[in-house]
């Protein structure tokens, strides 16, 4: 069994992310969607004692109408105050300068999109997770359409036999049709596993550098990849 993960490219992303990840035999990034105002593609939460901040890439123009390969970062200085944000985030965390690291060579990028991608690779890199993983981007697939098809397509034209999604798929797969062409859907059950946090309640929705910083190399012990039958998972959504 082939297992296929698709996702957008994202900044620094949730744990929750680098457990799907670890289950990937092949990894598409869906560099050629268009961008959608309000996703987590140039932004992630991070907690700063009991707050949680946005650290955002601002977008020139807005990013508006682009796909996420052509978006461009404005000129200012967002990387120093991304770089502070996390020093403060991470003030007391064994393994700071580690997370502050990656934030800096993911950040030597001139593109965007590969800034996106470097900030996934980076953190997936010193987890030790999905070393053997198979990498392609969908704008090198050439491979049209929209929705959950064009989804199926990109899954069987790179050998998947496995789809794993995220749960915000729920609302738009046909999940038989992509049994009927020999492709089983599982969606991710994810763990929230706590690691040690500084200030109010814990919360698993925050940047992998949140993770590193604290747990060091010891991070992928908190990932517990799992999953759940297509129909299992649409059953449990059920009221």
């Amino acid at each position: 069994m082939t297992t296929v993960v698709i996702t957008q490219p994202m900044l620094f992303p949730w744990p929750g992310f680098f457990e799907q990840l670890a289950l990937a035999d092949i990894y598409v990034y869906l560099d050629d969607a268009q961008f959608s105002k309000g996703s987590f593609t140039n932004r992630v939460q991070v907690k700063v004692g009991d707050q949680t901040k946005w650290m955002t890439i601002p977008l020139a123009g807005g990013g508006t109408y682009k796909p996420i390969m052509d978006l461009d970062a404005t000129a200012g200085d967002w990387r120093a105050t991304h770089q502070l944000l996390l020093k403060q985030s991470l003030a007391t965390a064994s393994h700071a300068q580690d997370a502050i690291d990656i934030l800096d060579r993911a950040y030597e990028q001139d593109k965007l999109c590969d800034t996106l991608i470097r900030s996934i690779e980076l953190s997936a890199d010193y987890i030790g997770i999905g070393t053997s993983r198979k990498i392609t981007h969908s704008s090198e697939l050439n491979i049209v359409g929209s929705s959950w098809k064009r989804v199926l397509d990109i899954v069987l034209g790179v050998g998947g036999t496995r789809y794993l999604t995220g749960h915000g798929a729920a609302r738009y797969m046909d999940h038989e049709a992509f049994e009927a062409n020999g492709v089983s859907v599982e969606y991710m059950d994810y763990s929230l596993t706590p690691w040690p946090q500084d200030g109010g309640a814990f919360t698993p929705y925050v940047s992998i550098l949140d993770l590193i910083g604290r747990t060091g190399r010891d991070a992928n012990q908190f990932l517990k990849p799992r999953t759940v039958h297509w129909r299992e998972f649409l059953a449990k959504q059920t009221p």
